[in-house]
């Protein structure tokens, strides 16, 4: 018993310490991590997740395609989502640590980084936009032809 107790201490304990549930949920394998997916899901809490060939992106709030498999790009991925995470902590903290007031729910929505290119955030399931057609060699030489 006390055994066991010590188990769920090191694997949960710092859940008890959480005052909200998260935003969202990072993972890599979705496969192994399926109760976790499910459990966010049930609680309304978006999941991030790397989503390789073998997985069903259904699931996902924001599917990122990438191997959840290769070590390296395991490295890759949480590095990035930590530092992204990271930063906006500190963004988060400089904007509203001085004045004491709580930010509204536009001001918590995703943003631009400042320095980095603009990224939209499409939830999976929602559609693209098709693609536009691109001309054959015989179209591309006609247009051309036209232009001169």
């Amino acid at each position: 018993l006390f055994r066991e107790r010590e188990k769920l201490e090191a694997n949960l304990g710092g859940i008890k310490s959480m005052e909200h549930l998260p935003g969202a949920v990072f993972v890599i394998d979705t496969l192994k991590e399926h109760i976790a997916v499910a459990e966010a899901r049930k609680l309304g809490i978006k999941v991030v997740a790397v989503v390789d060939t073998n997985s069903d992106p259904d699931n996902i709030d924001f599917p990122i395609p990438g191997n959840d498999d290769a070590i390296r790009a395991i490295e890759l991925f949480t590095s990035r989502v930590a530092d992204a995470v990271l930063a906006g902590k500190r963004s988060h903290n400089e904007r509203f640590s001085a004045g004491n007031e709580k930010p509204s729910a536009a001001e918590m929505g995703a943003g631009s980084y400042e320095g980095g290119p603009e990224v939209a955030i499409k939830p999976a399931g929602m559609e693209m936009p098709a693609p536009e057609a691109s001309a054959s060699p015989e179209q591309a030489a006609e247009e051309a032809s036209e232009e001169a």
